[in-house]
């Protein structure tokens, strides 16, 4: 990974940081928490994940937008979404085994 890429990653870090901070309805959920006589401690992890993007990928979403199927999915796209424990439609087989577990 070259020190430009990692300094892109680092920016987006920082600004998803920002972003939280700076947020109001966050600012006033944490706030209306703190009424009820609890202290708030928020964490969140963001895991960062890239894909060097090549001709092949770049064709095969072309077929899918020009055929209308905005439900298709690769199979990162799939493995991203149930590591976020968030089942796929037309999934349901392998959606089930992860529950399982």
């Amino acid at each position: 990974m070259t020190s430009r890429l990692r300094e892109l990653i680092q920016q987006l870090g920082e600004a998803i940081h920002e972003s939280v901070i700076e947020s109001e309805q966050i600012a006033g959920v944490v706030q209306d928490i703190r009424s009820h006589g609890f202290d708030v401690l928020l964490m969140l992890e963001a895991t960062i994940g890239l894909n060097e993007v090549t001709g092949e990928e770049d064709e095969s979403e072309a077929v899918s937008e020009a055929e209308g199927d905005a439900r298709s999915f690769t199979k990162k796209d799939k493995d991203f979404l149930r590591s976020l424990r968030i089942s796929v439609e037309g999934d349901e087989g392998e959606a089930m085994d992860d529950q399982s577990s």
